[in-house]
């Protein structure tokens, strides 16, 4: 199994940075960063530094989407970062939440979607794509080397990310939930002539080593509302019973509302609806034995990487404890030394 960090772009910017070099240190593959230009300082400078002050950390958005960036300028701007830095960068991408919404816009469509995952790996591949009637490449890029991993959580997404993406990234690591759509995604891509073996699966969630489970939940509660906006979109579409496990759209009966400008912070205040027992099963908490045994789990599912989000404040604690305890308890021998 892989592990990654997800990053806020709060300022100072050099703090992010530090995040990240940190996150190599205690051997992570990967340092994701939330996108959205309102809420938080523009991740791909930032990606930028990262790169250039590490030596083998992969960077990439968690998530961007087809609205906020046009899809040439997405794609030239991890082509660049290859071209600077060697083939370093990835794509994580989804229909949209925040950085769509605060500026009152709407999540892009599946086919929008699908189209722009499309455009943006042809070209992040150094390779000609069709463009809005005309055939364009990046005349200076060679070599360049991008996957398209795609964030979903409802059925019809699901199957997009089974038919067209190079990974699927599930932001929750409920067990019941993961093998659901993880079964539902390879599914979809053997209907697609694809081998099911090849997506690469991401689940992310926070993670939190400590001991005081009520500040450990205090601390995380937030994801269960921001997770809560996409399944409040996915009822509305397919209802509370039938394609999508109950267990992921009983709690947001209680939701009332949502702040974004307090989205993916601890102590949000708009996720009071969120209970204990979304918090515990959707997020992965407790001390480094807690962590690997669900770990563990998930990886048996057929996880290839975790995603631990650092929205709280035990960061470099966290970052310590896994790098000298679980990321060796998860990580392949055969693979670490090959």
């Amino acid at each position: 199994m892989e592990f990654g960090a997800v990053l806020q772009t709060n300022p100072p910017a050099s703090r992010t940075i530090q995040l990240a070099k940190l996150a190599e240190v205690q051997g992570f593959s990967h340092v994701w960063t939330f996108d959205s230009h309102v809420l938080w300082q523009e991740p791909y400078v930032i990606y930028s530094q990262i790169l250039a002050q590490t030596q083998r950390i992969k960077v990439g958005p968690f998530v961007t989407n087809p609205a906020t960036r046009d899809w040439t300028v997405t794609a030239s701007v991890f082509a660049t970062l290859n071209e600077m830095f060697g083939n370093r960068t990835v794509c994580g991408i989804g229909r949209g939440d925040s950085a769509v919404r605060l500026t009152n816009g709407k999540p892009t469509t599946l086919t929008e979607l699908r189209e722009s995952i499309h455009v943006i790996r042809e070209l992040g591949n150094s390779r000609s794509v069709d463009y809005n009637g005309s055939n364009i490449r990046f005349p200076w890029s060679r070599g360049s080397q991008l996957e398209v991993w795609v964030a979903a959580y409802g059925p019809m997404a699901l199957k997009l990310a089974g038919e067209v993406g190079d990974g699927f990234i599930l932001q929750l690591a409920d067990l019941d939930i993961a093998e659901w759509m993880i079964r539902t995604v390879r599914e979809a891509a053997e209907a697609a002539g694809r081998d099911p073996l090849s997506v690469k699966f991401c689940v992310a969630a926070p993670m939190y080593v400590g001991e005081d489970w009520e500040h450990m939940r205090d601390q995380c509660r937030w994801f269960g509302g921001m997770v809560g906006n996409h399944v409040a979109d996915i009822v509305a579409k397919y209802g509370s019973d039938g394609a999508v496990p109950q267990a992921l759209t009983d709690y947001i009966r209680g939701r009332e509302g949502y702040d974004y400008n307090q989205h993916g912070r601890a102590g949000n205040t708009h996720a009071d609806f969120v209970p204990d027992e979304i918090v515990d099963r959707f997020c992965v908490l407790g001390t480094a034995a807690q962590h690997i045994d669900k770990l563990q789990q998930l990886a048996e599912l057929g996880v290839d990487q975790f995603a631990g989000y650092l929205q709280h404040d035990n960061k470099e604690e966290t970052l310590r404890v896994y790098g000298e305890t679980v990321i060796p308890a998860l990580t392949d021998p055969v693979s670490a030394t090959g």
